[in-house]
């Protein structure tokens, strides 16, 4: 279990990183990679390609990584829970001659010899 959930970390991570270089290659403003090859020439068509290509990978990148992360998760499953771990209260005990706490400490009758 340990190796696909590497496996999908790994994938996780390359699918994360394409992410970032395709949308780093983008510009803002409508040119990005698609000005680089010719701006606005007559090969139009090639470049609307370009920025259709460009868009399509940023959402199929970014639903790539939204799978794999749900897929690891449900891999992995629940957490097992241990037993809680109940703390307790130091016992003191009574010192000599004294009686303990939880006694009532009202006076004791005597009976008198006669």
């Amino acid at each position: 279990m340990d190796t696909i959930f590497t496996l999908l970390m790994i994938l996780i991570m390359i699918a994360s990183i394409l992410l970032v270089i395709v949308v780093m290659a983008q510009n803002p403003k409508g040119g990005g990679l698609s000005s680089t090859f010719g701006g606005a020439s007559p090969a139009q068509f090639g470049v609307q390609r370009t920025n259709d290509f460009m868009e399509k990978s940023t959402w199929t990148l970014g639903a790539v990584i939204i799978v794999l992360i749900l897929i690891s998760v449900v891999v992995t499953g629940k957490p097992k829970q241990a037993a809680p771990v109940i703390p307790q209260a130091p016992t003191k005990e009574a010192p000599a001659g004294k009686a303990p706490a939880s006694q009532s400490s009202a006076p004791v009758s005597v009976p008198a010899n006669k």
